[in-house]
């Protein structure tokens, strides 16, 4: 696969680590803003945590190309759970990532169902799924074996 197709899931890969790297070091208080109240006292941990898996999944973009699908439907998961974060971030009016106006935040939700489609596309997750499912499923069963 040429440098030019990969791109998109490097850049992913490279924005994806470099977030979580920043879950690890100085922006933890601002990762800790977006933590759901349900989880306030484990703010911390879910921030460390959440952390170390955006680092995985970046390097497994950058450098695990043979399981790109895979990590793309991972990538996507993840996304979705961390979403909560962002929907409790508008909802209590929390101020974080320069987010402090609730049209700012809102605004900032419509931007997760783009990372969903980026890891999706980016990694062939999507396609590979759209084939499996154009994929006619053979009946073990022939008219015979039905009607005798």
């Amino acid at each position: 696969m040429k440098l030019i197709a990969r791109l998109p899931q490097m850049v992913l890969g490279f924005v994806l680590a470099y977030a979580g790297i920043g879950h690890l070091t100085t922006s933890r208080t601002e990762f800790q803003a977006q933590v759901p109240s349900v989880f306030a006292d484990y703010a911390d941990f879910v921030v460390l945590a959440s952390g170390v898996v955006e680092i995985a999944l970046g390097v497994g973009l950058i450098a695990l190309w043979q399981y790109r699908v895979q990590i793309g439907w991972l990538t996507a998961g993840f996304f979705v759970a961390i979403f909560w974060g962002n929907i409790s971030q508008y909802v209590n009016g929390v101020d974080a990532f320069g987010l402090d106006t609730d049209t700012e935040r809102l605004v900032r939700l419509f931007f997760q169902p783009v990372l969903v489609a980026w890891a999706l596309l980016s990694t062939g997750a999507w396609g590979s799924w759209r084939k499996k499912a154009a994929v006619p499923v053979e009946n073990d069963l022939d008219e015979d074996t039905i009607y005798g």
